[in-house]
């Protein structure tokens, strides 16, 4: 009986744990992103001042759980240097978030190639990918309809999968809220590709 009764609760109360990267040039703003996402979704997180934030060296690692799934995340450097390690995360992942810099016209080219080499990898096929057009905030930033069009040249390795363009600021929050929904409906639209990591335990 107790096994059955713990079992049921277990069931109840049990989130799906899924893994998301977020990805893309230095300075993009990943980290920032992520605590930002942090600070809205967790209960009394104070997240770290934006000022006090440095350039990623290998990488941070963050949660957020929304109704009944468990969001972790995987925020990876972005130099150079660091790129090689991406592909160690791919077939792990459920979504990948790809953060874009819309205030450096200067590295949007950049920023396609670095996007073009990762969507190439066989582990991302079919996976969920949201672009987000970084530091909206700022005056003369590219906006969406200047930067979706630079990565829908993409669009034959893009493929079927769920993908989204969207506009936000990490440093105000805006369009965090939106975007962290899309990504969640996308995963889970997408769970017989990807199962939550913790399936076998239903």
């Amino acid at each position: 009986m107790y096994t059955l009764l713990h079992g049921f609760y277990k069931y109840l109360t049990q989130k799906d744990e899924f893994w998301v990267v977020i990805l893309g040039l230095d300075n993009a703003g990943k980290t920032t992103y992520l605590e930002c996402s942090k600070t809205k979704f967790k209960k009394n997180y104070k997240g770290i001042n934006p000022s006090k934030i440095t350039t990623t060296v290998g990488l941070n690692i963050g949660n957020i759980d929304i109704n009944r799934v468990s969001l972790n995340f995987w925020d990876l450097g972005g130099q150079t240097e660091l790129q090689s390690l991406w592909d160690k995360y791919y077939a792990e992942c459920h979504a990948i978030i790809y953060i874009v810099d819309s205030s450096d016209r200067e590295r949007m080219d950049e920023s396609k190639k670095t996007f073009e080499k990762m969507i190439c990898n066989e582990n991302l096929g079919g996976i969920p990918l949201l672009i987000l057009a970084n530091k909206q905030d700022i005056p003369d930033c590219m906006g969406v309809r200047e930067v979706k069009p630079i990565f829908n040249q993409n669009a034959h390795l893009i493929g079927r999968r769920d993908f989204m363009v969207m506009p936000i600021s990490a440093l105000t929050g805006d369009g965090i809220d939106e975007g962290i929904q899309w990504l969640v409906q996308s995963i889970q639209r997408n769970i017989e590709v990807r199962p939550p990591k913790n399936a076998e335990d239903y």
